[in-house]
């Protein structure tokens, strides 16, 4: 069965510190890199801010988190390099395609991340009942608004 979706492009990578003091003098002091926003999740243990770099649709995001409780789960500042976010044309049948090939998840399925885009995420290690994980890297992938994808090289 052909691949039913495209991943088109990076859509953000995320960094953690115990202290994002530190992430924000890099990323945004130093670097340049516009500040856009913040995000705050108890569930994810999670407080970030969002920096980006770029414009538009090709705009990506460095988010810079820490964790509202170092030793609660998820730690999101181990590794330092926490995750990378991918643009998909067509997130619930990319989904369901990987799922159906043994791609595992983190739980929570398909939800809103901290940007407003649907997102789900692959799980860093495989298991036994879905033995393809992201070797050792939390992988995002995130629904791709029309704009996204025309300007990726995709239809719509």
């Amino acid at each position: 069965m052909p691949r039913p979706f495209r991943i088109l492009g990076v859509q953000q990578i995320a960094v953690g510190a115990l202290d994002k003091a530190r992430l924000r003098k890099l990323w945004i002091e130093t670097l340049g890199l516009g500040e856009e926003g913040s995000f705050r999740s108890e569930s994810e243990n999670v407080e970030e801010d969002i920096a980006v770099l770029g414009a538009g649709p090709l705009r990506v995001e460095v988010d810079l988190m820490q964790p509202l409780d170092p030793a609660r789960r998820p730690k999101v500042h181990e590794p330092a390099l926490n995750h990378v976010g991918l643009w998909v044309d067509d997130l619930p049948a990319a989904v369901g395609w990987l799922g159906e090939r043994g791609v595992r998840f983190t739980p929570g399925g398909i939800r809103q991340g901290a940007a407003g885009f649907d997102v789900c995420f692959i799980h860093p290690k495989g298991s036994e009942e879905a033995p393809i994980g992201g070797e050792g890297v939390l992988i995002e992938l995130v629904q791709a608004p029309p704009e996204v994808i025309r300007a990726l090289g995709g239809e719509t």
